[in-house]
């Protein structure tokens, strides 16, 4: 997803010896990973003994632009400056370790094998994070195949470290379960900026006649179809897509990246003239994630789905439950019994979803719940706005970061799939399928009190996220389970 408000990751690579093991078996063992791997990767030729080197070679990754570090321990490696270099270097860094077997086992072993044991104590005596494979011992080619996992971690870190959230509210009456404490934030590095609806107003106003509004008209024709948009809402919503789009640059301070959680009702409609739906839409597609009902959770969590997959993302309702009719009809004749009728649900939302994850049948309409409480159910006006259709099949991983009521930072993760199957209903809406939903519901979402709005990356990106959250200092990360693993609430004698 080429998006200037996601990191680009500038990868180096630092080799580490030893000074009692020969030096040249991590000059050459790097030599080896930066011929195996494909992408970019700065090749440091500075060989880290000693604390002078060290320096050295920090002086040299960061003069050549590097914002994340792959530490190799070619050999035993040095445990004090290998170490230290997670505390001095301003980004993540992944440590890894060469396997045996390039050479003869006297003059050419080089025990990286128990060199990476000391130098994981050693990050953790001086409290540094580190990120560390599943198994982080190697051949170049294995290696090299890590720093690919690496890259998308190092995006979300780098992205969380230059991220504000700048919000609209505030939340709607009745919709506190988007509420949460903002300690979270800064405990992540993210930083926040609240405003009032008024504020945004104020600024949409100043918009209006704005020359950049007939481009913007136009895109979204082209972007849309004919027949799938009302004519006369372009240049309001236009004017509202640059409002954001202006904010977002005069506010974002110190910081590089935005992300939006905005208030959209009851007010807005009436006052705005249009629902905020399909610019939402168009933000996230093009990076900037705009959360519905002041979600500021919602919000960051869609961000590092975006880092995560780089990809586009949503935010959607855990919405309602699958009709056995659907089930029985569309859903067991075209995948058998791959799913049990809890593994579905829908998830739905007003019409946030980028159209480009959205079957052809997606279009602009109006919102049916507002159009019922504000115009009354008569022939809607202001309550327009909203990209309506079926969300594509497409396997997905349903997601959130959380701060929970005690201020502790929690987390779930739960891959799956939707479905192609129709979905007879309204909004932007999935049926979607995770194995032992029906368990999860129960026994994390419910009983760890997570709200009703969950993220939603259009790729298998669990183990990311998992790598993530845990490098994050989550400490509480939530999966869907098999039934061969209850959950510590499950009653055994079910």
């Amino acid at each position: 997803m080429k998006s200037s408000n996601i990191p680009n990751v500038k990868l180096g690579i630092i080799a580490v010896s030893r000074d009692c093991f020969p030096i040249a078996l991590s000059t050459q063992r790097r030599e080896n990973i930066v011929k195996a791997y494909s992408g970019e990767l700065y090749d440091c030729k500075t060989t880290v003994e000693n604390d002078a080197d060290m320096e050295k070679a920090l002086d040299d990754v960061n003069k050549a632009g590097c914002n994340a570090l792959v530490v190799f321990l070619g050999n035993f490696g040095p445990e004090t400056p290998e170490t230290v270099i997670a505390q001095k270097f301003n980004g993540p860094c992944m440590f890894v370790a060469a396997a045996e077997g390039d050479g003869d086992m006297i003059n050419g072993r080089g025990d990286a094998y128990c060199g990476m044991l000391n130098c994981s104590y050693n990050l953790g005596m001086r409290h540094l994070k580190g990120y560390i494979p599943k198994y982080p011992v190697g051949t170049a080619d294995d290696i090299a195949k890590m720093i690919a996992d690496f890259v998308p971690v190092a995006r979300v870190v780098l992205g969380l470290k230059g991220l504000k959230i700048i919000t609209f509210g505030p939340r709607p009456q009745d919709f506190f379960a988007c509420n949460a404490p903002i300690k979270g934030l800064y405990e992540l590095g993210v930083e926040i900026e609240e405003n009032s609806e008024l504020d945004l107003l104020v600024s949409y106003r100043e918009h209006k006649g704005d020359k950049r509004i007939p481009e913007v008209c136009e895109d979204m024709r082209k972007e849309m179809g004919e027949g799938k948009y009302y004519e006369e809402l372009l240049e309001r919503m236009a004017q509202f897509e640059l409002t954001l789009l202006d904010w977002a640059e005069q506010h974002k301070g110190a910081r590089q990246y935005v992300a939006f959680a905005d208030k959209c009702w009851p007010a807005f409609p009436k006052e705005f003239g249009f629902e905020p739906c399909y610019v939402n839409s168009r933000l996230v597609s093009r990076g900037i994630p705009v959360s519905c009902e002041v979600d500021i959770y919602g919000a960051l969590s869609e961000y590092i789905g975006m880092c995560a997959s780089d990809d586009t993302v949503t935010l959607l309702d855990i919405n309602n439950s699958t009709p056995k009719y659907i089930y029985d009809e569309d859903i067991t004749k075209k995948y058998g019994n791959k799913y049990d009728i809890t593994d579905t649900f829908m998830g739905f939302h007003c019409g946030n979803t980028p159209s480009c994850k959205m079957c052809s049948n997606r279009a602009i309409k109006y919102q049916l719940i507002q159009n019922r409480i504000l115009e009354n159910g008569c022939k809607p006006d202001f309550t327009r706005g909203t990209l309506e259709g079926d969300i594509a099949a497409s396997d997905i991983t349903f997601y959130r970061l959380q701060c929970d009521s005690e201020g502790n930072l929690r987390s779930y993760i739960a891959e799956g799939e939707i479905l192609d199957v129709p979905t007879r209903s309204f909004g932007g809406i999935g049926i979607f399928a995770i194995p032992e939903m029906g368990r999860f519901y129960r026994h994390v979402l419910i009983e760890k009190h997570y709200p009703h709005h969950g993220a939603v990356a259009f790729h298998h990106v669990g183990r990311v996220l998992f790598d993530v959250f845990r490098y994050l200092g989550i400490k509480d990360i939530a999966y869907n389970q098999p039934k061969s693993l209850p959950y510590p609430t499950e009653n055994p004698f079910e």
